[in-house]
């Protein structure tokens, strides 16, 4: 569960997430779990890339002039600002890659299936009628 106060255990749980996702897109036998499942996706990159410029304007503040490398303080601003351009960057070209998943999640909205076809619709064997109560 998202702590929203804690950004080492979210970011942890994000990492454990992603991490179940691609294991579980392994192998897709339902084709309409693509839709939310590309849905879920858009909305967490938006979230990333949010969260990676959130993280490049703490740089970008009055903590840039109490950053130090070495005992050096001209050396530690510089890091700061060089940290800040590439967090912002990557937040932008992650907006790029949201903006694609979130036009094949909308192409996929036009996409019909025959469900018959897959493995997960087939009908449930039930056992036959047999007198009594079941439990």
């Amino acid at each position: 569960m998202p702590t929203f106060n804690d950004p080492v255990a979210d970011s942890d749980q994000l990492r454990e997430a992603v991490r179940g996702l691609a294991h579980a897109t392994r192998s897709i036998e339902d084709p309409t779990s693509i839709y939310p499942v590309l849905g879920s996706i858009s909305s967490a990159l938006a979230s990333l890339s949010q969260s990676l410029h959130q993280l490049g304007q703490f740089h970008d503040g009055p903590r840039r002039k109490q950053a130090w490398m070495s005992g050096d303080p001209h050396a530690g601003r510089a890091a700061s600002y060089r940290e800040s351009w590439e967090l912002h960057r990557a937040a932008e070209m992650i907006d790029q890659v949201a903006h694609g998943v979130s036009r094949a999640h909308e192409i996929e909205a036009t996409i019909a299936y025959d469900v018959h076809d897959c493995a997960s619709s087939e009908p449930v064997r039930r056992p036959s009628y047999q007198p009594g109560m079941s439990l």
